[in-house]
């Protein structure tokens, strides 16, 4: 039978192999938590791969097709052939109007500059030629309508502002316009000023119809838009003028071959790159 020294010595051995095994056991616990965790990262950072770079649904060959495939196109369920009837101001305006250009931001087209501040005619049309990639469109500016918008417009077709630009937006679906105007063809780019709206609660808007696109109230530039089709606005858009009947159907082609988005806005299908402007 052991002794007491032979009971503590067996004690002491029994309380070591426990430390021992514990220790080894924590190890273990550590490694396998280590390995686990590299585990996941692993499959975490394969999954972030695997989603950035496969397509579901298809294989590579489809993929291929997929952005190489030609532009959607949702072209008008219709386009109505009657022009929009003449609009005229209520009240008619004296023969001279005062008009102001302020500056705001950078010109899209370098050297491009306001016309001066001052008094402007109020009386009579100017006739302006866009030539385009789709042919030749004819407008009749109004004076009558908006003096300060036709006297920008004007400015900006000799300063050859408009030249080598293209009309970046076409819409097909609700609101049926061509939009042109901004030589950045992006929609965000002005002549680096911007003057007052001319509108008044008679507007309306349809077929043939010129008008100045804006980012809200009292901000025009130089970008505008023809409506082609229908055209459901408030009167916060000022017109300024008209697109002949001919011109018209070159712009109803265009509008045919659908937008780049598929969805009834975005940039034509065709082109419509506008090479040269000019007034007589």
């Amino acid at each position: 039978m052991p002794n007491n020294a032979q009971r503590r010595e067996q004690a002491k051995r029994k309380l070591e192999r426990q430390i021992t095994r514990r220790v080894e056991r924590d190890k273990r616990r550590r490694v396998v938590a280590v390995i686990s965790t590299a585990v996941v990262v692993l499959l975490v950072a394969g999954g972030v791969y695997f989603l950035a770079t496969s397509d579901f649904g298809s294989d590579t060959t489809d993929a291929a097709a997929s952005s190489s495939a030609a532009p959607q196109s949702d072209k008008p369920a219709s386009i109505p052939t009657e022009l929009h009837a003449a609009i005229k101001r209520p009240t008619p305006l004296a023969p001279q109007v005062s008009c102001e250009y302020a500056a705001e931001g950078e010109s899209a087209k370098p050297g491009a500059k306001a016309p001066e501040n001052g008094q402007v005619s109020s009386e009579g049309t100017v006739a302006a030629t866009l030539g385009t990639s789709i042919g030749d469109l004819k407008l009749t500016l109004d004076r009558s309508l908006a003096p300060c918008t036709v006297n920008s417009f004007v400015s900006l077709v000799k300063q050859n502002y408009f030249n080598d630009t293209t009309c970046h937006r076409l819409t097909t679906q609700g609101i049926q316009v061509l939009q042109c105007g901004d030589p950045t063809g992006t929609g965000t780019g002005g002549p680096g000023y911007k003057f007052n709206d001319e509108v008044f609660p008679e507007i309306t808007y349809g077929r043939g119809v010129l008008a100045m696109a804006n980012s809200g109230p009292n901000t025009n530039g130089s970008q505008f838009f023809m409506i082609y089709g229908n055209a459901q606005l408030d009167p916060d858009y000022t017109v300024f003028g008209t697109v002949d009947a001919d011109s018209l159907k070159l712009v109803d082609e265009v509008a045919n071959a659908g937008t780049d988005s598929g969805a009834g806005d975005g940039k034509p299908n065709t082109p419509v790159d506008i090479k040269t402007a000019t007034t007589a």
